[in-house]
């Protein structure tokens, strides 16, 4: 059958254009992501998950179990470590919040261990994660430098 010939020319047409799907299907998984980047954070209530800002330290609410590990009433939270809120101090600007440290569990001195709870203030805390920055970084670190 030749190229110009009435059926083939009928079955290219019937093809579904798939650069079109592809660009839909692109705008539907990027919509949300990019409308959850532009929403505002809203109050820290209790219950909520928070993030530390970069390395912070904390200081312990309680008594740790064994203070042999804990020499010392403070602990260093990892950069993005998540935590609980339990308690917050109101919506003061530079108030202090309670949270329970969640993510990676360890047992070494001077990082915070695992459910934990610490008292941070509002500054060493965000609530909601870059999520264009998570984005760029992995595709940094999959792509190269």
């Amino acid at each position: 059958m030749a190229p110009d010939s009435p059926n083939a020319q009928d079955q290219n047409q019937t093809e579904p254009p798939l650069w079109s799907i592809g660009i839909v299907m692109m705008i539907i998984l990027l919509a949300p992501l990019i409308l959850y980047s532009f929403a505002p954070a809203g109050p820290i209530r209790e219950g909520d998950t928070v993030f530390s800002d970069g390395q912070q330290r904390a200081t312990f609410t309680t008594p740790t179990a064994s203070p042999s590990l804990q020499p010392d009433e403070t602990c260093l939270l990892d950069p993005n470590s998540p935590l609980i809120v339990i308690e917050n101090s109101g919506g003061e600007p530079d108030g202090v919040i309670k949270a329970e440290v969640q993510g990676s569990p360890s047992v070494e001195w001077p990082f915070c261990p695992v459910h934990a709870e610490v008292r941070l203030s509002l500054h060493q805390v965000f609530q909601k994660p870059a999520a264009l920055g998570t984005v760029r970084d992995t595709l940094m670190r999959w792509f190269g430098r």
